[in-house]
């Protein structure tokens, strides 16, 4: 493809562009992203832009807005989608499959011996303590998460109330994530009918900034031939993408049954990857009904440790779906009493397959319409009204940490003061200083450490 060469900065006119990525160039990329990717959404978006728009000039910032609006719309992972995205515009289909794959793999495999960690040391005293330190910085994290995306979301009365109506709804009346999902669509799609200026809310990243030389796919670049719609393209992906589910799934049922552990597991996290609307702390309310309540593969302090356990990885948080499956998978023997770990490691692949899998699906057939939907209220409004709900349901996921972090026997038990002390540290971390995940989770770790030291665990 030939670049444009268009600068709105005189003074990098002279600059060529960059030379055409070899695939095996990309590879190695998209492999070094899968290990640096820390930071959650808004920090593996920066680090995209920082070396794909900025030091490699391989895709203009524009192009890359352009890209990112697109996968801010979707349900799932949205940095992951990006890099799906742009890899499959460089390098074709196969370019979009490694560029999304290399993006998870390495924090699956990580997550697979954090796991096995997790159960077989986890009443190890030095364990014990490091996790006494990080659930009280995971309910900070998720209380500020619903402070981002408020801020970004509820712009007026209208939204505040739709956020408010969706926190009551699953407070107090444990209604499905779902439902209440449906029900905000519903209200963002014909709402916008009558008062449409309440649901353009317009998009978050500001304008493209130019300035940093001509890019090989540049803001006057042609779409290359393979992005460009075509209803065979579009067929082919949505079958591909449906033969792979079908043919997981019929696996699973020929080697586990329909209730097998692995099969519920296929088809929960499959429902639970077309939810994931505002990111992974939108669906992890779904994911505890499910996997907490109505499975029972795990119990509510473990997936608090999980969620700190996806934290210090690389890769997309929603990557805490593979802690559930391997724990379990574990826990419910998949494999049987004498392979726990493999049982455990299986099934925190299976949910992994069948969480990312849409992902794929959404990129590649619905990027070579993106044009043709980017901008349009009809389109955007439900997905703002579906924002503003998941904004109460986050707040409620916070509080819901917070009791067991607090009371971790329950109301009637004892208030776990030096929790509330680390909680309240890192609160103050995250809303007055900025401070970053990794460091947080760290001083948060240490500090449950040396408190374990002088004061029995209450957890």
């Amino acid at each position: 493809m030939t670049p444009a060469t268009t600068s709105a900065n005189p003074g990098i006119e002279a600059l060529a562009a960059p030379a055409a990525v070899s695939f095996a160039e990309a590879f190695r990329f998209w492999l070094k992203l899968g290990f640096i990717s820390f930071g959650g959404p808004a920090g593996q978006i920066a680090i995209m832009h920082t070396e794909l728009v900025e030091r490699r000039r391989w895709i203009s910032e524009q192009r890359f807005l352009h890209a990112l609006n697109y996968c801010m719309l979707l349900p799932g992972p949205e940095a992951q989608q990006l890099a799906i995205y742009i890899g499959w515009l460089m390098h074709r289909t196969w370019g979009g499959i490694v560029a999304g794959a290399l993006f998870v793999l390495p924090s699956l495999f990580i997550l697979i011996a954090l796991s096995w960690i997790y159960l077989r040391f986890g009443d190890v005293p030095l364990v014990a303590g490091l996790f006494y330190g990080l659930k009280p910085a995971v309910t900070a994290l998720v209380l500020h998460a619903a402070h981002r995306i408020g801020t970004r979301a509820l712009k007026n009365r209208w939204m505040w109330g739709i956020a408010a109506a969706s926190f009551v709804a699953i407070f107090a009346f444990d209604t499905p994530f779902p439902a209440i999902v449906l029900a905000a669509a519903l209200i963002g799609h014909f709402g916008a009918q009558r008062w449409p200026a309440v649901f353009a809310l317009g998009g978050g990243h500001g304008s493209a900034k130019q300035g940093y030389g001509p890019a090989l796919i540049d803001d006057q670049t042609p779409t290359p031939a393979h992005a460009r719609f075509s209803r065979i393209h579009l067929a082919k992906v949505l079958a591909v993408g449906l033969g792979l589910w079908l043919l997981a799934m019929a696996l699973l049922v020929a080697v586990n049954g329909l209730q097998g552990t692995l099969t519920l597991m296929g088809w929960f996290f499959t429902k639970a990857a077309l939810l994931t609307f505002g990111g992974a702390y939108a669906v992890l309310p779904y994911v505890y009904q499910g996997a907490v309540e109505t499975h029972q593969w795990l119990s509510g302090p473990q997936m608090i440790d999980g969620l700190a356990l996806g934290e210090t990885t690389p890769g997309p948080l929603i990557m805490v779906v593979a802690f559930v499956g391997f724990v379990g998978g574990w826990l419910k023997e998949a494999l049987g009493p004498d392979a726990l770990f493999l049982g455990g490691a299986v099934a925190a692949t299976v949910v992994t397959f069948f969480t990312f899998l849409p992902a794929f699906v959404f990129i590649l057939a619905g990027g070579p319409v993106v044009e043709a939907t980017h901008g349009k209220l009809g389109f955007t409004a439900p997905l703002s009204a579906i924002t503003a709900a998941v904004v109460g349901v986050i707040l409620n996921l916070a509080m819901f940490f917070a009791y067991h972090v607090l009371w971790p026997h329950g109301f009637g038990g004892h208030f776990d003061t030096v929790s509330a002390v680390i909680a309240a540290g890192a609160a103050v971390a995250l809303f007055r200083y900025k401070v970053s995940v990794m460091p947080l989770l760290g001083a948060c770790a240490l500090a449950g450490l040396l408190a374990s030291q002088f004061f029995p665990l209450t957890t």
